[in-house]
C-alpha cells in the first residue's frame, strides 16, 4: 500500500471531499436529466460532452501521451468512465437519486477485492474493517423490503453494484499501471478512446429532436452539462490526481461520503428516506473514520 507523505495528505483528503461533494450530486443529475431523455441518451452524453471538453487537452498533451500503455488506458476509459455511465442511468430509471448514492458506496468493497486477487496489494486490519462496515451499510438498502417485496427491481439493483466493480477494476488499473501518468493525461486518453463512439451514437438518436420539442429539455440538457463538465470532466482529473497521490482502496473511500451527499440532495428533492437509510449511513460513517484513522 502506497503511503502517503506528510506534505500530501492534506491535498489528498482536500480532494477527497470535494469529489464527494461533485459525485454526491451527480445522482440528482442524473434524476433530472432523465426527465427528459432515455437511460442511454444520458449516458452517451455524459460521456460526449465530456469527450468534447477534454479534445483542447488531447491536442495540448498529445505528444506526451504513452501509447504503449494504451491497453491500461482503454480498460480505464471503459470501466471508469463509460459502463458507469450507462449503468447509474438505467439503473436509476426505478431506484430514488439518494439510494443510488448509497448504493454507489460498495465501490471500496470491490476495489478492495480486485486489490487482493488480482494486484496483490497489502491491506491492513483497521482498513478492511472500515470497507467490511461500508459495505453492510449498503446492504442494508440492497435488502431492505416493503410489504415482503425488496424495495428496489433486483435488475436494476445488480446494475449499480456492476457499476461499482467497474469502478473498482478502474481504479486499480490506474494504481498499477498508470503510475507516473499525468492525472489529466489518463481523463484525455481514456475518454478519447470512447469519445467518438457516444458523440456518433447520440446525433444518430432522437437528442437533438429531445432537445428541442421536450418542454423540460433545456432543464434537463443542463443537469447534463454540469453532470459532463464538473461531475465527470473535471472530477475525472481530480480523481486520478487522488489515486496517484495515495492509492486504490483509498481513493475509492470517496464512495462513503458520497451517500451523505445523494440523501441530502433526495430530501430537498422530496424523496421518502427509510430507516434503512439511515442506518445504512451510520455504517457507512464508520468506516470512513475506521479508514481515516489508518492515515
Amino acid at each position: 500500500m502506497k503511503k502517503i507523505v506528510h506534505s500530501d495528505s492534506g491535498l489528498a483528503w482536500l480532494l477527497l471531499i470535494l469529489l464527494s461533494l461533485i459525485w454526491g450530486s451527480s445522482f440528482i443529475l442524473i434524476k433530472k436529466a432523465l426527465i427528459s431523455f432515455n437511460a442511454t441518451q444520458v449516458g452517451a452524453a455524459r460521456i460526449a460532452i465530456s469527450f468534447l471538453a477534454f479534445l483542447p487537452l488531447f491536442i495540448k498533451h498529445f505528444k506526451s501521451i504513452p501509447w504503449n500503455k494504451l491497453k491500461p488506458f482503454i480498460i480505464v476509459g471503459l470501466c471508469g468512465s463509460g459502463f458507469p455511465a450507462f449503468l447509474f442511468a438505467i439503473g436509476q430509471q426505478e431506484i430514488p437519486s439518494s439510494a443510488a448514492g448509497v448504493f454507489n458506496s460498495l465501490t471500496p468493497i470491490f476495489t478492495f477485492i480486485i486489490a487482493i486477487f488480482f494486484f496483490k496489494a497489502r491491506l491492513y486490519g483497521k482498513q478492511l474493517t472500515g470497507v467490511i462496515l461500508g459495505f453492510s451499510g449498503a446492504s442494508l438498502l440492497f435488502l431492505a423490503k416493503q410489504e415482503g417485496e425488496l424495495a428496489f427491481p433486483f435488475f436494476h439493483s445488480m446494475l449499480m453494484v456492476l457499476a461499482t466493480i467497474s469502478y473498482g477494476i478502474s481504479a486499480n488499473t490506474v494504481n498499477r499501471f498508470l503510475v507516473g501518468v499525468k492525472p489529466t493525461v489518463i481523463s484525455v486518453v481514456s475518454f478519447v478512446i470512447i469519445g467518438p463512439f457516444m458523440l456518433i451514437y447520440l446525433l444518430n438518436s432522437s437528442f437533438l429532436g429531445q432537445l428541442k420539442s421536450h418542454p423540460q429539455a433545456m432543464g434537463s440538457f443542463a443537469a447534463l452539462l454540469v453532470l459532463s463538465l464538473v461531475g465527470t470532466f473535471l472530477a475525472n482529473i481530480l480523481f486520478f490526481k487522488l489515486i496517484q497521490l495515495t492509492d486504490a482502496v483509498f481513493s475509492s473511500s470517496v464512495s462513503f461520503i458520497i451517500p451523505i451527499v445523494a440523501l441530502l440532495w433526495g430530501v430537498l428533492d422530496g424523496e421518502m428516506i427509510s430507516v434503512y437509510h439511515l442506518a445504512a449511513l451510520g455504517l457507512i460513517l464508520s468506516g470512513v473514520f475506521l479508514i481515516k484513522r489508518m492515515r
